[in-house]
């Protein structure tokens, strides 16, 4: 019996409209914002798409483009809630979206910098999942070592602890709901704080793979 839904065909054509951009204009955007109210990615982000782990702010680089762009036009039609996203991604039309997407898919992704010992329960529920508790292997959506599936589950390998934890916390609450057929909320729902943190941990701590954009 097949337990989770297939992704929407609608997704399949957002992920293709978005893979392509102009790398040069949104790095200008990414580095200097726009004339449109759009600041600077590079403020929270760095300067080269590594994030924060400290503040909570996600790694970007050599994220699938598909996915980021989804992402931004969801934080500017409020479909995905964040007081700092929200009225940048306002400033970005879809073209501009496009091209800061596919700036920093273009980065070289580096990883969570941060030194911390593998989390074995995370390995064993990221691999094989909790099936006593009707919790699915992360793998099983995000792809072998969590390198990422476009344009639904971006990549979780060397993203930073922090922002995992943060965000899985969000789906559980109901802060975050826009992910497809609701899969994420009702994984979450399901996971412990021990768990959160396990496979947050895990996932930092594993090499970062690389994007090939391929669905599955």
């Amino acid at each position: 019996m097949k337990l989770w839904p297939v992704i929407p065909l609608l997704a399949v054509v957002s992920h293709i409209a978005m893979a392509a951009g102009d790398v040069e204009t949104g790095k200008q955007i990414a580095m200097q914002g726009n004339n449109q109210g759009a600041t600077a990615c590079v403020a929270c982000h760095g300067a080269n798409g590594q994030g924060n782990a400290s503040a909570g702010f996600p790694r970007l680089a050599g994220l699938n483009a598909a996915y980021l762009g989804k992402q931004l036009r969801d934080y500017r039609n409020g479909s995905r809630d964040n007081p700092t996203m929200n009225p940048i991604a306002a400033a970005l039309d879809d073209v501009a979206s496009r091209d800061v997407a596919a700036y920093y898919a273009g980065l070289d992704p580096v990883g969570d910098s941060t030194k911390r010992k593998e989390s074995a329960s995370g390995r064993t529920l990221a691999l094989r999942g909790d099936w006593d508790n009707t919790i699915p292997a992360c793998v099983s959506c995000h792809g072998p070592g969590g390198r990422g599936v476009a344009p639904a589950f971006p990549a979780l390998a060397g993203q930073h602890a922090s922002y995992i934890k943060a965000q899985l916390q969000a789906w559980r609450a109901g802060k975050r709901r826009n992910d497809a057929n609701e899969l994420m909320k009702v994984v979450a729902e399901r996971m412990s704080d021990e768990q959160i943190q396990a496979v947050a941990d895990y996932f930092a701590a594993a090499p970062v793979q690389p994007d090939t954009g391929a669905e599955q």
